[in-house]
């Protein structure tokens, strides 16, 4: 060992430097430096991840890549945390898809967990889906029949709310809900439904 410690002790300066302060030959041009990456901001912690329903977590984390440093985010992000808390909702999974599911589970206690599925809000398209399944909620889930009605006024309700919001609703919103709406009646007359409620037989065409 007292050897070895001798040799580090009169090793020449060159042998502990570090690449950068190392001689280079002659002809050899230095590599430029990499540029420094830039610090990302890190995503501000919704509140509403924190706090839980019957020890589950009202929501999972949003999906990765949304900027909620953006005023429009805040907004939806805001607007989740507003209807989430109001209606007693939890958020299952955050869908990629554009599509949603409500469900309620009913225990034998007489205890009920309702939770939702849908894409986060980052627009009026997805912010539309998530207020349609917490209308599925709001209205009560099978109290209109038949199923083409309940979903009739699922979206109202979600409508309805972002027009109080002033989110608008033309364009691919107003899409949305008439192709859902087509869809939903359509699926009611292959079950052999005898008689359309009159809130959506102007969709049976």
């Amino acid at each position: 060992m007292p050897f070895v410690q001798l040799l580090f002790e009169f090793a020449p300066p060159s042998m502990h430097a570090s690449p950068r302060e190392m001689p280079r030959p002659r002809g050899v041009r230095a590599r430029p430096a990499a540029p420094a990456k830039k610090r990302t901001a890190q995503r501000p912690a919704l509140r509403l991840v924190s706090e839980r329903i019957d020890g589950k977590k009202v929501m999972p984390q949003p999906p990765r890549g949304i900027d909620h440093a953006r005023p429009v985010q805040q907004r939806y992000d805001a607007i989740v945390e507003r209807f989430l808390s109001a209606n007693g909702l939890r958020v299952r999974c955050w869908r990629r898809s554009l599509s949603g599911l409500a469900t309620l589970r009913i225990f034998r206690d007489g205890h009920q967990e309702r939770t939702i599925e849908s894409p986060y809000p980052t627009s009026p398209l997805r912010l539309a889906i998530f207020l349609h399944e917490v209308g599925h909620h709001v209205i009560g889930l099978g109290v209109f029949r038949p199923r083409c009605l309940e979903e009739f006024h699922a979206w109202r309700y979600a409508i309805d709310r972002m027009n109080e919001l002033g989110v608008p609703t033309d364009g691919t919103v107003q899409r949305r809900f008439e192709r859902s709406m087509q869809y939903a009646v359509a699926k009611s007359k292959r079950r052999g439904i005898r008689a359309l409620p009159a809130e959506v037989a102007a969709f049976a065409g």
